[in-house]
């Protein structure tokens, strides 16, 4: 440790330097602590302590604590939080672009598909320049693959959609199935589970198999789809920008470094229990509904027609959407 001298009445004395302070984030995310993705979440913090040796500690606020899921971009945005743990297709209203930071709907089939679309030269580029218009910084994804429904009656196929109320977040997913003959209705992740027990909705896109059963969602919607086959989102992290500068360039490595960590076990932590969450829901009753591959073909027609009518909308994000289009066309999930 340095040592610095300083006077004190005119007399010289020597005095430790004293290390600077630890440096705290303030981070919000939707999911509830008892979930599989709180728990990845918690595992995530405790990694960054470890990692800085206590240099950085995280502050985490489960289940939209301070404000509601929505709200947590402009939060920290806005220095109310320094982070938000959410995901970027909450801010759609924005940026049309959005969407395709966080949920493409309809398109890659598994997450390292969209992990390794990221890394394609140019991608990063593009979705930074859309968090910096709104004074944040994008550090990174962790996804858990295909989400399922939740629903109080049977959803056997694309038919059943016709006349289905479920919760949706907002967003492009409302017009996708508002074409196939279901009504969505916008609110918070945190009221899904009250609004299904009073009946204000048939059904919720939510989470996963897994998340959903944490959440306690089967224990009212006795019917869920799986595997899933509708949405695929990307949570994220992303900071105040200001805040995000602000840190040592080894705090800094050490948040990118347990965000790759995150998302490299989230998709198969989330496999192994969706797994144990089928076997669970089975035993208890819970009818489960795997779609058939003409049904899911037929979903992902409706969305990739909604893509291009999103794409219209701002040049930003028509540069994701060809973008994405083209790398699909690359792999073979989209035909020339």
């Amino acid at each position: 440790m340095k040592l610095k001298t300083i006077l004190i009445g005119g007399a010289a004395m020597t005095a430790l330097a004293l290390p600077a302070a630890a440096e705290t984030l303030r981070i919000q995310t939707h999911y509830a602590p008892e979930t599989t993705s709180g728990k990845l979440a918690q595992e995530f913090v405790e990694q960054v302590a470890a990692d800085s040796n206590g240099d950085l500690t995280i502050e985490m606020f489960y289940s939209s604590a301070v404000v509601k899921t929505v709200e947590t971009f402009d939060a920290a945005a806005n220095g109310i939080l320094d982070c938000d743990m959410t995901g970027g297709a909450y801010q759609t209203g924005k940026n049309p672009a959005f969407q395709f930071v966080g949920d493409i709907m309809g398109g890659y089939d598994v997450p390292q598909q969209q992990y390794d679309w990221l890394k394609q030269p140019g991608n990063m580029d593009l979705v930074q320049a859309l968090y910096n218009q709104y004074g944040m910084q994008f550090i990174g994804w962790w996804m858990y693959g295909q989400e399922s429904l939740a629903s109080t009656k049977p959803l056997d196929g694309i038919g059943a959609l016709k006349d289905f109320k479920f919760r949706s977040p907002p967003g492009m997913e409302t017009e996708i199935f508002a074409k196939l003959g279901s009504s969505p209705v916008v609110m918070d992740f945190t009221e899904v589970f009250t609004a299904l027990e009073t009946g204000i909705i048939d059904g919720a896109d939510a989470s996963s198999l897994a998340n959903n059963k944490g959440m306690g969602l089967y224990d009212v919607a006795k019917n869920a789809t799986y595997p899933g086959f509708h949405s695929m989102p990307a949570d994220h992290l992303a900071c105040n920008k200001t805040k995000w500068d602000s840190l040592t360039d080894e705090q800094r490595a050490v948040v990118q470094k347990a965000m790759e960590d995150l998302g490299a076990k989230s998709a198969q932590t989330h496999a192994d229990a969706n797994e144990v969450a089928l076997a669970e829901l089975t035993e208890a009753g819970v009818n489960v509904s795997a779609w058939s591959d003409e049904d899911r073909a037929a979903f992902r027609e409706a969305a990739q027609a909604t893509w291009l009518e999103w794409a219209a909308k701002t040049p930003e994000a028509k540069s994701l959407v060809d973008s994405h289009i083209a790398y699909m066309t690359e792999i073979g999930l989209i035909s020339e």
